[in-house]
């Protein structure tokens, strides 16, 4: 099975709802607007130049997980809010929820496809040196 394939489309879709997720946070007032929203674009752009142009080297991997990482953070983080309840069950809770629920989905097997990217690797560079 081609897992760096996979990979990549997982990461490339986490990419996208983080990025509607980013947005969707905005309008409904959670994150202010302005110009400290720029550093979403830094790391969305790191996070696809990871995917997209190192994806299959070790420091693609590691950023795909990184990645991962931040994808799988963000239900945590807002699941945990005091304000959860509220949002969700107010108008587009559904979608919020939605995003929320996929982001942590693909970002956690984004983790798991880019460990067995890294130790498939790992075990190629082994059994080449023997």
């Amino acid at each position: 099975m081609n897992y760096n394939r996979l990979l990549v489309i997982t990461s490339l879709l986490s990419i996208v709802l983080i990025s509607l997720h980013f947005t969707d946070d905005i309008v409904r007032g959670i994150s202010p607007p302005g110009p400290e929203n720029v550093g979403a674009i830094a790391i969305l752009l790191v996070w696809l130049i990871g995917t997209v142009l190192f994806s299959k080297r070790l420091i693609g991997y590691i950023i795909m997980i990184l990645g991962g990482v931040f994808a799988l953070g963000m239900p945590v983080i807002h699941m945990r809010g005091s304000r959860f309840p509220e949002i969700v069950s107010g108008p587009g809770g559904f979608f919020f929820f939605w995003i929320l629920l996929m982001l942590g989905v693909t970002g956690t097997f984004s983790i798991i496809l880019a460990v067995i990217e890294i130790w498939n690797s790992q075990r190629a560079k082994r059994s080449a040196q023997d």
